[in-house]
């Protein structure tokens, strides 16, 4: 029961995650202010100055907003690949070289006594990628931003414990939506996001034995609501063949509000 996790903050306008075990204190993404996210770990009754490192999905900036501004408060070492580092350097400030590290995409790196996995998905970025979190035989995944899930990443991600997975969008709201059609194409496309059903159809491919919650995340503010989201994904799977708060249970995110520091 030693590894454990908060969506701090999931949406358009800013995305963190904080992991721990009993010896490691992460942060996945730091894409709100500094002060917003010192005020959402206290939350959760943690602090910034615990943390052992921030890893980087990918540079987009409701990822990275308050990276160069907590790293520098705290002395924090980063993480990201290395494309991914040429494409954010001039967005963060200027950050002591001692403090830059390279997480290589499809690699695994050991934190104490936790192994993060990374693994490639399809998003308009430099070299996007996000994480599976290995301890003592369960498994978290975090895979949101990705336009569409390939063979290969269900491969990598099933079967996990628990999954905080992107479901952006409902098409309908979206299309009837007031973003121009180049914003509409971008979103719709396989480098975008991913909506509802299709985050409903991937995860039913994917939900193992063990698999006990799945954390809708990246909704749109504009193109989704937690209740539809919920729904169209419940929808789908029950469709499937799951039976969803018997076999899993589904579960929101915010992105104002951290969730609840839960063990996997």
């Amino acid at each position: 029961m030693s590894l454990r996790f908060s969506v701090l903050a999931s949406g358009s306008s800013g995305n963190a995650l904080y992991v721990e075990t009993n010896k490691q204190k992460l942060l996945i993404d730091a894409g709100l202010s500094g002060k917003k996210i010192e005020k959402l770990m206290s939350n959760v009754h943690c602090s910034p100055k615990e943390l052992d490192g921030i890893l980087v999905t990918h540079e987009h900036s409701d990822h990275i907003k308050g990276l160069g501004v907590l790293a520098r408060r705290y002395k924090l070492p980063i993480y990201a690949n290395k494309k991914t580092w040429d494409a954010m350097e001039d967005s963060i400030g200027e950050v002591e070289n001692e403090q830059k590290f390279e997480f290589p995409v499809e690699a695994i790196k050991t934190f104490g006594d936790l192994d993060v996995e990374s693994f490639r998905v399809s998003h308009d970025a430099a070299e996007p990628m996000f994480y599976i979190f290995h301890h003592e035989g369960k498994k978290l995944t975090l895979a949101t931003d990705i336009g569409y899930v390939s063979d290969r990443m269900k491969g990598m991600i099933n079967e996990s414990d628990m999954y905080i997975f992107e479901a952006n969008h409902d098409v309908n709201m979206l299309m009837m939506g007031r973003y121009p059609w180049n914003v509409k194409r971008r979103i719709l496309s396989d480098k975008g996001h991913v909506s509802n059903e299709d985050a409903a159809h991937a995860l039913a491919d994917v939900i193992g034995t063990n698999t006990k919650r799945i954390y809708l995340a990246h909704l749109s503010q504009d193109n989704n609501m937690k209740d539809l989201a919920r729904l169209s994904v419940q929808q789908v799977l029950e469709e499937r063949g799951y039976t969803v708060g018997s076999d899993f249970i589904l579960c929101d995110t915010d992105p104002e509000k951290p969730t609840a520091l839960t063990a996997v």
